[in-house]
């Protein structure tokens, strides 16, 4: 059909014709909510790079939970800041830490609410990175599985409906996954950060967590993708898969679209899209400098 015979605007005309064509929809049930947990009381202290994002105490977590069940969203993401820090990350898999003990908290408050954990190692150490050092400063992959498959095992035994391990070290999954099954917990799913790039759009993260002043000058491009690579990040989903992922994940994404695509199209499996902290924060810090409308472009952008 050509024009004047087919006119697209037809179906643009007003916004009643325009949601019924919409192809596209993002509904609450679409969202999985970070949460940032930090021992204390009464606390929910503003993450100052993320406005509107905070660091909570346990106490505050069920009026938390509460507020996004009201809104339907289904689940959150669990990152902890440790009370102290140490070269091997050991309130990771405490199983008293500030996460196992936030699980605890959420569960005994509502059962039903889905509890997803970010495993890593990079909020508990004192270097900022995901895993072990050797003396070069450079993350020792095999020993750091080890750990991450312990970290797993305790957000298990807390009560975590789903682990997701964002170090990206190689093998990761296959580790978790063994050790899950070998202590009972063969039906947690694993949604694995198979997709991470070195990005710099993890700084107000990084404040958030605790990391940034840690980590200092030091890079994470020894482990995380190359962000010229997209071929790479193929390899690394399937690797993912192979070794028993339930869900893969891209991140950042806006910068990544491409990589989306092309992991959703390759692998047919449920796949996460992480919209990061500086995503958020550019959009946060445009609005407040009023050049853009910031529900406008965070519903444009999803």
């Amino acid at each position: 059909m050509q024009f004047p015979s087919y006119r697209p605007r037809r179906l643009r005309a007003n916004a009643t014709i325009r949601r019924m064509v919409r192809e596209t929809a993002v509904s609450p049930s679409d969202f999985i909510y970070p949460l940032f947990v930090k021992p204390g009381k009464g606390l929910k202290d503003e993450i100052k790079s993320m406005p509107g994002q905070y660091q909570l105490s346990l106490d505050m977590l069920p009026a938390e939970i509460d507020e996004l069940k009201a809104l339907g969203i289904p689940a959150v993401i669990l990152f902890g800041l440790p009370s102290s820090k140490d070269e091997v990350g050991s309130e990771a898999y405490d199983e008293h830490g500030i996460v196992q003990e936030a699980i605890r908290a959420i569960k005994a408050h509502d059962p039903e609410f889905y509890v997803i954990t970010d495993v890593c190692m990079c909020e508990y150490t004192s270097h900022g990175h995901c895993g072990i050092l050797d003396d070069r400063g450079c993350v020792i992959n095999d020993v750091t599985l080890e750990l991450l498959a312990k970290e797993a095992v305790t957000h298990a035994e807390a009560g975590a409906d789903m682990v997701a391990p964002s170090d990206m070290m190689d093998g990761r999954v296959a580790a978790i996954r063994a050790a899950l099954d070998a202590e009972g917990f063969s039906d947690i799913p694993i949604m694995a950060y198979s997709v991470k790039y070195a990005s710099g759009y993890y700084g107000p993260f990084r404040d958030a967590v605790g990391s940034a002043a840690n980590l200092g000058k030091s890079s994470k491009d020894t482990y995380q993708l190359d962000f010229a690579n997209s071929d790479e990040a193929i390899r690394e989903c399937a690797l993912d898969v192979a070794e028993g992922c339930d869900m893969l994940m891209v991140k950042p994404g806006l910068p990544y679209l491409d990589i989306l695509a092309r992991v959703k199209d390759e692998f047919k499996m449920p796949v996460a899209v992480y919209q990061v902290s500086g995503e958020f924060a550019m959009l946060k810090a445009a609005h407040a400098n009023g050049w853009l409308d910031y529900k406008k472009c965070l519903l444009e952008t999803l």
